[in-house]
């Protein structure tokens, strides 16, 4: 008995699936260097007219362009991104279904992060805050997915440049927290010294687990799935709370200011610290059977 044609395709129609989504992967180098390029675009029209991503008047119009595709870029990926986050989170863990979301999350928050971290510094308001938040939040999202396409995760050269960066975000904290306490007004940017904290404690957490992964060398099991979960987890919550409580004038006014409000921003907080403990609770060995005779 013959198979039929569409069955007899199918072991193709795979390959050649799996073919366009490491092309789609390898992709997002493209978007990257895109991205640095609209930035480019933005230094050579001069700082923004507000804390928004604008163009001044007199511009070129093709900066206009770009920061139009950029404002565009960053606020669609983050609203995805936060919509794509809570679904992974409702997603059975491990299933396709999760990974698929997964995939999608990063892609969008990716793009999210590193246009916010690369376009702050051209803003007129000083944005320091942002910019280190989303080079933070940008790497937690890599580091935590990286974590997961490694089934077996040996730490090297990658976990180096992970401790790196999170040392350098936690004196960044740091120097941060000291500058706005010396200004007259207390503040950096904006912002007091307390909006730092994040910074150092989650740099700190982030440095910790990178030397724990140095120094073990390998992660299996839970600690592999808890190093993956938290780390995703903390960038979603970096993004929810940049949003719900750092772009209060775009929310209706029914929800600013209420609990509602707060329950969303620390919602991926809340999740995250409960799937942790859920993923690291201790486990009974199953106990030999005794026969008697």
């Amino acid at each position: 008995m013959r198979a039929h044609p569409a069955v007899m395709a199918c072991p193709g129609m795979i390959t050649d699936t799996r073919r366009m989504m490491k092309r789609i992967l390898a992709a997002r180098t493209v978007v990257i260097a895109l991205a640095a390029g609209l930035a480019g675009l933005l230094a050579m029209a001069g700082p923004a007219t507000a804390d928004t991503l604008t163009a001044p008047a007199d511009a070129p119009w093709i900066a206009h362009v770009a920061t139009d595709a950029l404002l565009a870029l960053h606020i669609g990926g983050g609203g995805a991104g936060i919509v794509l986050g809570a679904l992974a989170f409702m997603a059975p863990k491990g299933s396709r279904l999760h990974r698929r979301i997964g995939l999608a999350f990063v892609a969008a928050m990716g793009l999210c992060y590193a246009i916010g971290a690369a376009t702050a510094p051209f803003l007129e308001t000083g944005q320091r805050v942002n910019a280190t938040a989303g080079c933070l939040a940008l790497y937690l999202l890599l580091s935590g997915w990286g974590t997961a396409r490694r089934r077996a995760f040996v730490a090297g050269a990658g976990e180096a440049a992970g401790l790196v960066t999170a040392l350098a975000v936690v004196g960044l904290g740091g120097a941060f927290m000291a500058l706005a306490s010396r200004t007259a007004e207390g503040t950096i940017d904006g912002s007091p010294p307390q909006a730092f904290i994040l910074f150092t404690v989650v740099g700190s957490l982030a440095a910790l687990g990178e030397a724990h992964a140095l120094l073990r060398r390998r992660l299996d099991g839970a600690h592999r799935i808890a190093r993956h979960l938290w780390r995703m987890g903390m960038s979603l919550f970096i993004a929810a709370g940049s949003f719900f409580f750092g772009q209060e004038q775009v929310l209706p006014s029914w929800l600013r200011g209420g609990p509602l409000q707060l329950a969303l921003g620390f919602a991926p907080l809340v999740l995250t610290v409960a799937w942790l403990a859920w993923t690291l609770r201790p486990r009974r060995r199953p106990q030999a059977s005794t026969v008697s005779g």
